[in-house]
């Protein structure tokens, strides 16, 4: 808009425009604020006066928001205002909070360990962040890097943990309710690779145990597939838990409490739980039903075997049983098992939603509550 050469203006934010229509000069004033055009119409003493009072105000209205600004400065440095808990202080309370669960049976003892462990990972990037201005996207780009190296089961993990970390905060009233910035990242989607366990298999795996391995390996197996629990419960199994023709498990990861009858037989495999318990007896005192037959260099007679040593043990049979991993798989292990096991009493019209311990709300109300001791009985 330009003003018409015979006026000149020296008021800021005055402005003339001519109307080419009627030849008639008008006044605008730009609000320095808001940017909108104020018309003042034809008459350019009032044009002029109103001008310099609208720059009078808003230089005063400029000078006490600069003195208060600074008002705010001086009292902030005499008395800073607290960042609030930092991420890594928290970090701190929280793994603290994990090792308590734990101890009261809460969580187990992996599942403590994966946690803790989230949370230093977690706190190596956002260490000094305050807890409460925490957002998605560090998480997402962690998150991102694992996916990116072929870790979704690690990325989804971590994920789930750091949820946790975030429900802890708002039960301890660290951060409002629902605020967990955990949600806003993707769900990493895993794809199971893992190749199943066959019948076939299993019973040249079995074979490959009782030639090359002590009688622990054989016996693990059998339990293994017979039982349909996981590898750390079978390793915990003992003889004064076979009781009134049942054996009891506790399961360490959910704390499910199952009976398993002694005559529960797997007809693939022609085997019956009393069975592999009756040959898990040796000349080894031990209370454990899978043990330590003899003394060895790292354990003594009777002692229970080591979770690490039970895995290596299984894949070393399966590479000498010959099983052929198919293309795009990643081999079997000692966990697969217990998939064969649910496959094989599925199809004798077993109850393996029970017998591993699976549980939904309607399934704790329909199998826990309706008992007091809280054991969910095998029918076979």
């Amino acid at each position: 808009m330009g003003a018409p050469r015979k006026h000149n203006i020296d008021i800021e934010n005055l402005y003339v425009k001519l109307d080419k229509r009627n030849n008639k000069v008008y006044w605008q004033y730009k609000d320095p604020l808001t940017l909108k055009w104020l018309s003042f119409g034809t008459d350019e003493t009032i044009a002029k006066t109103a001008a310099i009072e609208l720059n009078r105000i808003f230089a005063e209205q400029q000078v006490e928001q600069s003195y208060a600004l600074i008002d705010i400065a001086r009292r902030r440095q005499k008395n800073p205002q607290p960042v609030g808990l930092r991420f890594k202080d928290w970090v701190e309370k929280y793994n603290s909070i994990v090792e308590k669960r734990n101890a009261k049976g809460e969580i187990s003892n992996a599942s403590a360990y994966e946690r803790k462990r989230a949370a230093n990972i977690l706190c190596s990037r956002i260490a000094n962040t305050p807890l409460a201005s925490v957002g998605s996207r560090e998480m997402a780009a962690i998150l991102e890097e694992y996916i990116d190296e072929g870790k979704k089961s690690m990325a989804k993990h971590l994920r789930s943990s750091w949820t946790d970390i975030f429900k802890e905060a708002q039960f301890a009233g660290e951060v409002p309710p629902g605020f967990n910035p955990v949600q806003s990242t993707r769900k990493p989607k895993v794809e199971v690779t893992r190749a199943r366990l066959q019948i076939e298999d299993w019973l040249k795996i079995l074979e490959a145990a009782r030639v090359r391995y002590s009688p622990w390996a054989f016996n693990a197996l059998r339990l293994a597939l017979v039982t349909g629990q996981r590898l750390s419960d079978i390793l915990h199994m003992q003889f004064k838990d076979v009781k009134d023709g049942y054996l009891f498990v506790v399961q360490g990861k959910t704390g499910s409490k199952i009976a398993l009858p002694l005559s529960l037989r797997c007809e693939a495999a022609g085997l019956t739980l009393e069975d592999v318990i009756n040959g898990c007896r040796d000349h080894a005192l031990s209370p454990y039903l899978v043990h330590h037959c003899g003394a060895t260099s790292r354990a003594k007679a009777g002692k229970t075997i080591n979770k690490a040593t039970a895995s290596t043990m299984f894949a070393r049979c399966r590479e000498d049983a010959g099983i052929i991993t198919p293309e795009g798989r990643t081999p079997v292990s000692f966990h697969e098992q217990r998939s064969l096991a649910e496959r094989l009493y599925e199809k004798q019209g077993i109850n393996t939603q029970k017998l591993l311990g699976h549980k939904t709300a309607a399934m704790t109300q329909l199998y826990h509550d309706e008992r007091d001791d809280g054991w969910a009985y095998i029918a076979v």
